[in-house]
């Protein structure tokens, strides 16, 4: 008999992959997205997610355009769009120009252009057009060492495919295509607890804990920026997350499509983020499709920083783990996320919402709220909670309250919630309310230590349900993971 496949299982596939040398390819292959509705709602149900909406800077650049093939400056080779020739200093040029003129639009006209790591600067623009590829290099010397986070702890590994650092109004638009499938080559590495966190315990600064050439790098990343936008390109072959801002303030990801690839290519993850749109996105994933963060252990404490004020709407996903993840990396907390008018396509998701930490990373997550959820196709319980991740334990207790699901049109799971909380630190509120879970392989759900779960107007496989009835009765009391 088949089983569904675990993160353990994926993680494996995706380094036995690595491992061997062998091109990208995808330990889980996505179905065709359909095209997103003509009209979606611009506005939410909660007036504090519409004035987070509202206070949200979203960057703007002078007209200026500076076509990476136009820019020889100094009689240097301008950019050639052949697939072949290295265009990587050209870009780079031309860059640093449009910098120098006060900002404006650095243009990728159609064309497949080969490249090794972008950094942008303030004020630039980096526009891919329709018909071009930014193809990037298999070559490792083109991406130098920079600052950066890996699964929530700072390190200095080989730079991000396109990346910045502290820059102000910065942005990858387009209708273009951002293809890491040739960093496989390079984009390797083993598991960061046996490489990060010994340099951790030892007390090693962040700037001095090199792991190049022993830890994946992430796609798309922009690290402590303001003002940053990602939109409307597709990114392809990644090797490990492909979005993923840190320690960023107003970040809005409008109308991006990430593909499906293997293990840790997360669709988009905002770490220690304040103020985060995610809207109008197609996030096909060979894992969790939006996940939370906010560092990890004594790093996470150090930098202590709360992913917070993150709004997420009208968006698609599918992919094997959540839909929207809180944690595992969530030392430094979480709160005030609001999600509105979102669905799965194809062949579903893991689960809707899946909330995990443990009492070695600690955090809290506070004030959840998923209103307007359809899906189908559920490899787990539609909604999990885990304080047990992955085993780990210390005396740091997670804490997680205020969690609000309404709207809820879902088919096609497992059991509709496995909630697991420990003794010493109890699941504060959730309630559910106006919600349809149909095709529920068990009717009842899996409790541990979550006394205050509340429901109103729901019903589970056709039969109305209320606090208290026999589907908040825990099926057993066996702690179990998919780890």
């Amino acid at each position: 008999m088949s089983r569904a496949w675990t993160r353990r299982d994926v993680l494996r596939g995706g380094l036995a992959l690595a491992s061997a040398g062998t091109a990208a390819r995808c330990a889980y292959r996505g179905s065709r997205p359909p095209p997103l509705p003509d009209r979606l709602p611009d506005a939410t149900p909660w007036p504090e997610a519409n004035a987070v909406i509202a206070r949200t800077v979203v960057p703007t650049f002078p007209a200026a355009t500076f076509a990476i093939d136009d820019h020889g400056a100094g009689g240097a080779v301008v950019a050639v769009g052949d697939g072949r020739t290295d265009a990587t200093a050209a870009i780079a040029r031309t860059i640093a120009a449009c910098r120098a003129a006060g900002g404006g639009r650095v243009l990728v006209p159609p064309g497949t252009w080969l490249t090794g790591a972008i950094r942008l600067l303030d004020g630039v623009d980096l526009h891919v057009e329709r018909g071009a590829t930014l193809l990037f290099s298999d070559d490792q010397a083109l991406y130098p060492p920079v600052l950066t986070r890996h699964e929530g702890i700072e390190c200095v590994n080989r730079s991000p495919m396109i990346y910045a650092h502290g820059a102000v109004g910065v942005a990858v638009t387009g209708a273009g295509v951002l293809d890491a499938s040739r960093t496989a080559a390079w984009n390797r590495g083993g598991p960061r607890a046996g490489i990060l966190d010994p340099m951790v315990a030892r007390g090693v600064p962040a700037g001095q804990r090199s792991v190049v050439g022993r830890l994946r790098t992430s796609f798309v990343q922009t690290y402590a920026c303001r003002n940053v936008l990602v939109q409307g390109v597709t990114l392809r072959g990644a090797c490990f997350w492909q979005i993923h801002p840190v320690l960023c303030t107003d970040v809005t990801v409008d109308g991006v499509t990430t593909e499906a690839a293997g293990a840790n290519t997360d669709g988009c993850n905002p770490d220690s983020c304040a103020r985060v749109i995610i809207k109008r996105c197609t996030l096909g994933s060979g894992d969790d499709n939006i996940a939370l963060k906010s560092g990890r252990d004594d790093d996470g404490r150090r930098v202590a920083t709360p992913c917070e004020d993150v709004v997420i709407m009208n968006c698609q996903a599918e992919g094997r783990f959540g839909f929207l993840c809180i944690g595992s990396e969530q030392t430094g907390g979480i709160r005030n996320v609001y999600a509105f008018n979102n669905w799965t396509y194809g062949r579903g998701v893991g689960s809707m919402l899946w909330i995990k930490s443990n009492s070695r990373r600690g955090g809290y997550t506070r004030n959840v709220r998923i209103d307007r959820f359809e899906g189908a196709g559920f490899r787990h319980a539609v909604v999990e909670i885990t304080m047990a991740y992955e085993g780990q334990r210390g005396d740091a207790l997670p804490a997680f309250d205020g969690i609000h699901l309404s709207n809820l049109r879902v088919s096609g799971a497992p059991l509709p919630f496995d909630l697991q909380a420990l003794a010493a630190s109890p699941l504060g509120s959730l309630t559910v309310r106006d919600a349809q879970f149909l095709d529920m392989a068990s009717p009842r759900s899996r409790l541990l230590h979550a006394p205050a779960v509340t429901a109103e107007n729901v019903t589970i496989n056709g039969k109305a349900v209320a606090t208290g009835d026999a589907w908040l009765r825990a099926v057993d009391q066996t702690r179990t993971s998919r780890i």
